[in-house]
């Protein structure tokens, strides 16, 4: 197919500047995940490639550079997502994923839904009990429970956010790991930490933690309570086993919201123990007020290469059980 040229025309230098992002970074994102060329002339942008791929970068920049008239802050973050949703066809609905501020974060800057998979995943929270988030790394998961969840402490709603996983080796050893047991875990809860500073900055979340009213903790640590006025969030729930899924599940109390986190394309189980996870997808899959969304490596706002990753496992994976099936069959086949 020819190569074409299309020049979108800056208004202002704000625009131009916006987008590009500092050391062009936005513009050379854009140009990776769209494979076109892409380069600034005074205040014209050309673009050139496949037709197509002409055409939809084009639009693109058209949406974010509207996003930027509004005086909305472009990121790396928004580039991924304008693109992903381009490849699905959706991109006319991309500006409106920007009309609502879930909160923001320690900085003042504007924490917002980056897909439609992380709009439908908040809209769950506000209207469910139990929500299940399952999905790929790097699609928001944990981040977006941890926004909602010191939204709703601040509102009131609850009067403490309750965040665990379960202490489930990946690889590595607990038992080498000097202190108790949440001395042991809590390097596996880094990314509940980091989303915390980064919402509440480092200080107060510490304080937070001193006066209880954010509490971290293993799993185990769980059982036995009733959690009433809480928002509680369980993390890498794949590692559960299905009594510690139903343990955790009726721990709810009045007043209180639930988030299970997981992947089930990453079970740290032993090889015949059964993930709680799965489990709960089948026997709660039609239970009123609880919902599981869903997410694919269409949803992962991480750098383009992330997604692609997460595709070509997936794209592994299924060959490889395709090929398990085929030897099944050409067993069966030889034996009859």
């Amino acid at each position: 197919m020819a190569n074409v040229e299309k020049i979108y025309i800056f208004e202002n230098p704000e625009q131009e500047i916006g987008l590009i992002g500092a050391q062009d970074v936005n513009l050379n994102l854009l140009e990776e995940g769209m494979q076109v060329k892409a380069a600034t002339f005074g205040d014209q942008l050309k673009i050139s490639g496949a037709e197509e791929a002409v055409q939809q970068t084009y639009d693109i920049v058209a949406q974010l550079t509207g996003l930027i008239q509004k005086g909305i802050k472009i990121h790396a973050a928004d580039i991924v997502s304008a693109i992903k949703m381009s490849e699905r066809g959706t991109l006319e609905y991309f500006s409106d994923l920007y009309t609502e501020t879930l909160g923001r974060n320690a900085r003042g800057n504007a924490i917002r839904v980056k897909n439609y998979g992380q709009r439908r995943y908040v809209q769950s929270i506000r209207h469910n009990d139990v929500t299940f988030g399952i999905g790929p790394a790097g699609t928001g998961k944990t981040y977006l429970a941890v926004v909602m969840a010191v939204a709703a402490l601040k509102r009131g709603d609850v009067d403490r956010i309750i965040i665990s996983r379960p202490a489930v080796e990946a690889g590595e050893s607990l038992g080498f790991l000097p202190g108790d047991l949440k001395d042991k875990v809590d390097p596996y809860l880094r990314p509940i930490y980091d989303a915390l500073h980064n919402i509440f900055g480092k200080e107060h979340t510490e304080r937070l933690m001193d006066r209880g009213t954010i509490e971290i903790a293993p799993l185990a640590y769980m059982r036995g309570r009733t959690l009433d006025n809480a928002f509680v969030i369980l993390d890498e729930a794949q590692n559960t086993t299905p009594q510690q899924m139903k343990m955790f599940l009726t721990r709810l109390g009045f007043g209180s919201r639930l988030i299970i986190n997981g992947d089930i394309s990453q079970i740290d189980l032993p090889t015949k123990t059964k993930s709680g996870l799965i489990q709960a997808q089948a026997v709660l899959n039609n239970v009123p007020h609880i919902e599981f969304v869903q997410f694919d490596s269409a949803d992962v706002v991480r750098h383009p290469v992330v997604g692609a990753i997460v595709t070509a496992y997936e794209r592994y994976d299924a060959a490889q059980e395709a090929a398990k099936q085929q030897r099944i069959r050409e067993h069966k086949q030889e034996n009859n």
